[in-house]
């Protein structure tokens, strides 16, 4: 059970995080609050978008307002494992008896930003698989532990698709949720041309008002409380008949895993606890299934020829499943 004043106390952290990562993020209200939901469920986070809608801006927003270390790795189709993971060297002290030494990653770090992660070959890409689902990095045989939390939030661009490697559905499958950013509004894109260019030079990020407001001992309470936030077992029973709805719906070639359903609830249980609640309810799951399942499921070719929009076959498939009465 959640305390009342640990619940007082967690929906107000939320908030002034939410405030600070608004200072350098104009509109996109909906990416915010889901990358907040993946922090509190303990999650990595995919964010897709053209060019220059400020997936990165999120992302270094976000580490900036936690006070955590934080990494980012540029993935270019040279990158190699090593460069994420880390590797060992030769530590020559002069006396001619050299010791391997390791050299650790950037991995290992509270957040890392992995950015346009799709550039990448699969060979590093897998790399991460064992970083993002086991909270561990092995070099020279060692198993070595990551920090907690450990959050990976990577960045692709989904339409300069030449020269890139798309994501395995297995590394797809370790993200808790996948946020799409599309194009603002005329009133917030004027709003974002006056924050990026009043008294800015060159193409500096507009970070300097945001404050770090949480630190890891407090993301890891967050984390906590989220953990224990009540489910009802009829609402976990409507988070899988929502997911297992996608496996047999027209237009779905192949729909989400087990690991859908418990991401669905993982992300349920957050929601709630940003909207200052100790349980969760059917209209928790509802707002999370677009984001948790668009990248644990693949279209149909004919509906792929017929041009048919993911977001709307998932919609439908949501629509049609009767949500209990609490």
């Amino acid at each position: 059970m959640i305390k009342p004043e640990e619940l007082q106390l967690a929906t107000r952290w939320l908030h002034t995080l939410r405030q600070e990562v608004g200072k350098a993020v104009v509109g996109q209200a909906q990416a915010v609050e889901q990358m907040l939901v993946a922090v509190v469920a303990s999650g990595h986070v995919l964010v897709e978008g053209v060019p220059g809608l400020g997936k990165t801006l999120l992302a270094r927003a976000l580490a900036q307002a936690l006070h955590l270390q934080y990494a980012r790795v540029q993935f270019t189709p040279d990158l190699m494992p090593a460069d994420v993971i880390g590797h060992s060297v030769l530590d020559d002290t002069g006396s001619g008896l050299g010791r391997l030494r390791v050299r650790k990653g950037p991995v290992f770090t509270n957040l890392l930003l992995a950015d346009e992660i799709n550039r990448a070959p699969a060979k590093t890409q897998s790399a991460l698989l064992e970083v993002m689902q086991e909270y561990q990095a092995t070099l020279e045989g060692e198993t070595l532990p990551l920090p907690r939390p450990f959050i990976v939030m990577a960045t692709q661009n989904p339409v300069d698709t030449e020269g890139t490697y798309p994501l395995p559905e297995a590394q797809l499958d370790r993200f808790l949720v996948k946020i799409r950013i599309g194009y603002p509004t005329h009133d917030e894109e004027a709003a974002v041309v006056q924050l990026a260019t009043i008294g800015r030079a060159g193409h500096e990020l507009p970070l300097e008002a945001v404050q770090p407001v949480l630190d890891d001992v407090q993301v890891q309470e967050l984390q906590r409380l989220c953990s224990q936030v009540h489910a009802d077992a009829k609402v976990i029973d409507y988070a899988v008949r929502v997911v297992r709805a996608t496996r047999s719906w027209p237009g779905l070639d192949a729909g989400a895993g087990p690991r859908g359903s418990v991401a669905l609830v993982r992300t349920a249980r957050a929601m709630a606890l940003i909207k200052g609640r100790d349980f969760i309810t059917p209209d928790d799951v509802a707002a999370q299934a677009l984001a948790v399942l668009r990248h644990r499921v693949t279209m149909a070719p004919d509906a792929q020829i017929e041009g048919r929009d993911l977001d709307e076959l998932l919609q439908a498939a949501l629509d049609s499943v009767e949500a209990p009465r609490l």
